[in-house]
């Protein structure tokens, strides 16, 4: 797309449809899971008892609302106080802050990190109708307030856990080239291209997992 086209996002069938998997598809993945829930669990109160499990974080939702997304905990308890230390070392453009070494990561949060693990308890954010399995990725609300109109049209839709930047390069691509691919799959989203998408996720979530 380019700069200034106005996307429309009305594909009311295909919204139905998908959150009706979304709700089956977390519910199986929340049963499944469950063990791995709490393997991560103890292993985060080994490393620091004081910790909570889980780590909650405001995010922007469809359409600018803000909600609670959660994940385990991969980083010490004051990360959020050191983010403002770390800025300089950003090695992402646009709104985002990604750092390969950041110190903040504890020594379990490196393992679930690489393998994605962090991610698995926004399974009940999808639950809660907050998050999807595919879509754009929620937004901090620092970074959204940054954000130019156009920008925002990437949260025209429910965010995903995954999404077509997520299988396209992810911190390879700019800041820019991430919007362009949220606004692409807006545009294009529909049943197949989700299932391709999560195909691609769980082949880049094995090879982490396999040491690839």
């Amino acid at each position: 797309m380019q700069q200034g086209v106005q996307l429309s996002s009305e594909k009311p069938l295909y919204d139905k449809i998908w959150r009706l998997c979304d709700i089956l598809a977390a519910v199986v993945a929340l049963i499944i899971s469950s063990p791995l829930f709490l393997m991560i669990s103890l292993l985060i109160k080994i490393e620091d008892w004081r910790a909570p499990v889980f780590f909650k974080q405001q995010r922007v939702g469809k359409n600018g609302r803000r909600f609670q997304m959660y994940k385990f905990r991969s980083m010490h308890v004051d990360a959020e106080a050191q983010l403002a230390k770390l800025k300089a070392q950003n090695e992402m453009d646009g709104h985002m802050f990604k750092m390969k070494d950041d110190p903040r990561i504890t020594k379990i949060g490196k393992w679930i990190r690489k393998t994605s693990l962090d991610e698995f308890p926004q399974f009940l954010n999808v639950l809660k109708g907050e998050m999807s399995f595919v879509g754009p990725r929620p937004p901090l609300v620092t970074e959204y307030a940054k954000y130019s109109a156009y920008e925002k049209q990437r949260m025209l839709v429910t965010p995903g856990c995954t999404g077509l930047w997520q299988v396209s390069g992810r911190n390879n691509l700019s800041f820019q080239q991430m919007v362009e691919l949220d606004l692409e799959y807006i545009d294009k989203r529909t049943l197949g291209l989700n299932i391709k998408i999560i195909l691609l996720t769980f082949k880049e979530f094995t090879s982490k997992g396999s040491g690839v």
